[in-house]
């Protein structure tokens, strides 16, 4: 794939998760030129040239882009810096599967949620609260509650809130890490949890994953972060017939026509209800399982398209299958306790391994897990991706990971959190729900 050597592409974000996509990039013979606001960030260690700005400073990218006379722009996985991707590619007049109003949409979860109730999609059941706190607003609220901002991503800035002492709290935080300096007030849901992932292309939107996902509720006032997923969902069916419809016609409205978008959603009692959105790859990735069964790869789209404006050739309606063609498939996650890391054992074999398509490890020996990264994805040490043939096989891969993956401090303690329970993860299929 040498069609694009020597044409340069500007990258926004630096995290480890970008990383592949550098690395995808360079392998075509690209000039990879990674700008973020972490002067240290993975993704700059394989880039052609690195770029350092401060804060979200539009300005200062679109100047970059400028500076080096770039070919096209993409975003990294990085929920926050969409709106920067669109920003950068309209003052530099290259291609964008993103426009305003997309943005708009997708990147806050107050005016996402209002889009969706327009088309019969629900958000988790709200409560009225702003900055002001008034009283009449707080005792009306009915806990547990999560207050999130509504601009941010990954378990960033979200508190779980068991009275009114730990909502002044979490409503703090969440300002504190909204760049609008906004923040909505949500139910706790505990129910089933979903992740559905579309693919669009030239004006057709595919329903490439729909999979059940597990989180822990070990860490206390904290968002739940996830532990794994499995695919396809036990509620597939019934997610087809009842929200699928109405997906399509919110996309359609909005104008998607290229580009990859993440829904992440819970059931309940026949409903589902949305919860959060992203316009981006994934950190846990379904493009690296959607990879390993239908042999395309999202990331190589996004960067022909950025460059060219198209996603290429390929017959996304032919080629993408939500159903898995009858595999079985699931991510597993390995979270971190805060500390210093000592001793990673079950991690150095995976390539051996047919099972395990792809494998990304985040933090290695001696790195430390900082207390505030608990509750949200950078307490991730690694992200294991699994194909199997067979539920049992699926079943018996992840338990057999679970059970060899050992993480221990300075002092041999364990800093691996308990994974989620397999058995009740894979049971229930056939029922829509």
């Amino acid at each position: 794939m040498r069609e694009f050597e020597g044409r340069k592409l500007l990258i926004l974000g630096g995290n480890a998760e970008t990383v592949p996509l550098v690395k995808i990039a360079n392998d075509w013979g690209i000039k990879t030129i990674v700008a973020s606001a972490g002067k240290t960030d993975p993704a700059k260690k394989h880039a052609w040239k690195a770029y350092d700005y401060e804060g979200l400073d539009v300005e200062a990218v679109i100047g970059i882009g400028r500076d080096e006379a770039v070919d096209g722009v993409l975003v990294g996985v990085a929920d926050i810096l969409v709106p920067m991707y669109q920003r950068v590619c309209e003052a530099l007049g290259l291609p964008c599967y993103a426009t305003r109003q997309i943005v708009d949409v997708f990147s806050y979860k107050d005016v996402f949620k209002a889009v969706c109730e327009e088309y019969g999609v629900h958000g988790v059941p709200q409560f009225r609260l702003d900055r002001e706190m008034k009283r009449e607003d707080l005792d009306r609220i009915v806990y547990p509650v999560m207050v999130k901002p509504v601009d941010n991503g990954g378990g960033v800035g979200m508190t779980l809130a068991y009275q009114e002492e730990d909502l002044r709290r979490g409503v703090a935080t969440a300002l504190k890490a909204s760049h609008s300096g906004r923040f909505i007030v949500e139910r706790y849901m505990q129910c089933d949890d979903m992740g559905m992932y579309y693919t669009f292309k030239d004006g057709y939107c595919s329903a490439s994953c729909i999979y059940d996902r597990y989180t822990t509720d070990r860490q206390p006032g904290l968002s739940r972060v996830c532990l794994g997923g499995t695919y396809p969902s036990r509620h597939l069916d019934a997610y087809f017939e009842r929200m699928h419809p109405q997906m399509l016609r919110l996309f359609e409205k909005i104008g998607i026509r290229n580009g990859v978008l993440m829904l992440s959603g819970f059931y309940e009692k026949g409903e589902f209800y949305v919860y959060d959105t992203g316009f981006r790859l994934q950190g846990e990735a379904p493009h690296l399982i959607m990879k390993a069964i239908h042999g395309f790869d999202q990331r190589e789209m996004l960067i022909r398209f950025a460059l060219t404006g198209s996603e290429g050739d390929m017959d996304l309606a032919a080629r993408d299958d939500a159903r898995l063609r009858g595999k079985w498939a699931a991510t597993l996650w390995f979270l971190l306790k805060a500390g210093r890391i000592g001793r990673i054992t079950g991690l150095d074999r995976l390539g051996e391994d047919p099972r395990v398509v792809a494998g990304m490890q985040r933090l290695g020996e001696g790195d430390e897990v900082l207390p505030q990264w608990i509750g949200n994805e950078k307490q991730v040490l690694a992200r294991l991706h699994l194909v199997c043939d067979s539920r049992a096989e699926l079943s018996g891969t992840l338990k057999h990971y679970m059970k060899s993956v050992r993480v221990l401090d300075a002092e041999g303690k364990n800093m691996l959190l308990e994974g989620f329970d397999v058995d009740r993860a894979l049971e229930g299929y056939g029922k829509n729900g």
